[in-house]
């Protein structure tokens, strides 16, 4: 193959000027030729690392879906190296949503009749089209179908967001709010397995972990919250059961909780991360350094209760995903929904006070959406309005890229993933504007690729309008 030079200048997935005569077949031929491609130079972009650097003008050399050099010149690569001309562009690393739901979200619906094979792959899909390149689904999953589901992923039957999944664990038949839990339940009675594992005791919640962890998963998430006096909450014998035996065995235990009172004997019990942050006058500066003492990290989600009340199906971003049809109900000429929600002052202080405090202390924040929890809190798309949530509040836009790549990696132990640097996946997204300057940058995405593959962005696009 000779060495040739590229120019990123159309949003096609195969990176390639393609004139429209050519038709959509060629398109779909090129891209599949271009994600085939085993040596790849993404040459003269803004690369932004992950761990706060910046190379205002680099390259990434890509071989076998790995990066295997930052920075190489172009003269002293190989006849088999496709060069790519990033003039102007900036690279992140693909993102990653700490925090969701798969499976429950489908094209029209929301609810257990939309768990399967088929639906699964199509959220990851999403979550690849919005620039993420894993997403951890929290306790609400069947156990063999993420499993046949990451498997057929590294077989590369289809190019998606890389899906990470916990055990859940709560009082028995309870845990999610109550209308989730009605779904998740169904789906067990379909599939006839355990997605919930009831605690009654300390020594019943002990036997339950060793059994998640002989399955071979990594992560438990237990609900500590009793829905407004509608559930039992999990009470601290058991879930201090729960998290000695998960630390015996490796495995990691993410919390979800109401209220910042349970947060620190949560934390004397060893869990490590809080899926709802309840970032607040409450989340008080000692809490913020027991909580970075621990190692443990916290996800704002801000953005399920803020985008409820917004007509986010006016958004062109969105739009890009849904069909008209779809998105209605969550426009402002069909529903309650306004285009700018006020905000409410005095919150808006308490959450900035809050963010602020959080990171003078060092706390670990995360990306996470809750997407498919709820009807409507669409993959991928939330994500990206989550940064704009946290920079608003008071990040800086380096922290929040932070905070959804290398900081979520760790935590959710991805030792390739998070950083663009030799060794790792070749996971990132090319944006042609700079998201340090305004983090609603990330949205002007013009390529994803995830493993060295391009995802063609722009056949499922079509597909879904």
């Amino acid at each position: 193959m000779e060495l040739l030079r590229l120019s990123l200048s159309t949003k096609n997935m195969s990176n390639r000027v393609v004139p429209a005569r050519l038709g959509v077949s060629l398109v779909l031929l090129l891209a599949a030729e271009w994600a085939a491609a085993q040596a790849v130079l993404l040459d003269r972009a803004r690369v932004i690392v992950g761990d706060g650097s910046v190379i205002e003008q680099g390259s990434i050399l890509i071989e076998d879906g790995v990066i295997s050099v930052i920075d190489p010149q172009a003269n002293q690569l190989g006849d088999a190296v496709e060069v790519v001309d990033l003039s102007g562009k900036t690279i992140i690393p693909a993102l990653i949503d700490g925090h969701a739901h798969l499976g429950y979200q489908g094209r029209e619906t929301w609810g257990a009749e939309n768990y399967n094979r088929d639906n699964l792959i199509e959220n990851l899909q999403r979550y690849a089209y919005y620039g993420f390149g894993a997403v951890f689904s929290a306790g609400s999953d069947a156990v063999p179908l993420m499993f046949e589901l990451q498997a057929a992923r590294a077989n590369g039957e289809f190019v998606g967001a890389r899906p990470l999944f916990a055990a859940g664990m709560a009082p028995p038949g309870q845990g999610p709010n109550n209308r989730f839990l009605a779904q998740a339940l169904q789906i067990e009675r379909r599939i006839e397995t355990t997605i919930l594992h009831g605690l009654s005791d300390p020594d019943q919640a002990r036997q339950a972990v060793r059994a998640v962890a002989a399955d071979g998963i990594d992560f438990i998430k237990i609900w500590v919250d009793d829905r407004g006096g509608s559930q039992q909450k999990l009470s601290p014998a058991i879930y201090r059961a729960v998290a000695a035996e998960a630390n015996a065995h490796n495995l990691r235990v993410f919390v979800h909780q109401q209220f910042p009172s349970d947060m620190s004997p949560l934390l004397d019990a060893g869990v490590h991360g809080f899926l709802h942050g309840r970032i607040g006058p409450d989340f008080d500066r000692a809490l913020a350094r027991k909580t970075a003492a621990a190692d443990a990290f916290v996800v704002p989600n801000l953005g399920l209760a803020e985008l409820r009340r917004e007509a986010i199906g006016d958004d062109p971003f969105l739009r890009e995903t849904h069909v008209e049809a779809v998105a209605l109900p969550i426009t402002a000429a069909a529903s309650e929904r306004v285009r700018n929600p006020p905000r409410d002052p005095v919150a808006e202080t308490a959450l900035r006070d809050g963010f602020a405090s959080l990171l003078a202390e060092g706390v670990d924040i995360i990306l996470g959406t809750d997407a498919g929890a709820v009807p409507y809190h669409p993959y991928g798309y939330t994500g990206h309005r989550e940064l704009e949530i946290y920079v608003r509040l008071g990040m800086t836009p380096m922290q929040a890229l932070e905070a959804a790549t290398r900081v979520a990696a760790r935590h959710l132990g991805l030792t390739d993933s998070g950083l663009l640097a030799p060794g790792y996946r070749a996971d990132l997204v090319i944006l042609s504007a700079n998201p340090l300057d305004d983090i609603r940058n990330t949205r002007n995405i013009e390529s994803v690729y995830l493993r060295g593959r391009a995802v063609d962005r722009e056949a499922l696009s079509a597909a879904w309008r």
